[in-house]
């Protein structure tokens, strides 16, 4: 038996852990974050490794951001903080599903879900 923290395969009943996610060539991957609940998408970020293992010990998401090239607690700022119920990995184990019980709204917009909008079909 290990110690190594694992997350729950969506298509498997074995665990992956975290060995074998597969990271893009930046070290990351998508991570998309629902309501555990509703089961309402609410954003899309990125996770490195790092970002990952917060997320598992502290029971609240983290992320990688790619324009300031840190991690970060969502929420920090705002207070619209993420408590983790479930992690999982799609069938590849190149995309995080991540779901939670969202405090306040997930969008920077102030929209409860930052898909909002609708695409234009003109």
């Amino acid at each position: 038996m290990t110690d190594e923290p694992t997350v729950a395969a969506t298509d498997e009943r074995e665990p992956v852990r975290l060995a074998d996610l597969k990271f893009d060539d930046r070290g990351l991957m998508p991570a998309v974050v629902q309501d555990a609940e509703s089961n309402e998408v609410l954003m899309v970020a990125w996770m490195n490794l790092e970002a990952v293992q917060r997320t598992m010990l502290d029971g609240r998401t983290w992320f990688f951001s790619r324009s300031r090239r840190e991690l970060w607690p969502k929420g920090e700022t705002s207070g619209h903080i993420q408590h983790v119920e479930d992690l999982k990995v799609d069938c590849d184990a190149d995309t995080i599903l991540v779901k939670v019980h969202q405090v306040g709204v997930a969008c920077h917009t102030g929209e409860r879900t930052c898909f909002h909008r609708e695409l234009a079909t003109d």
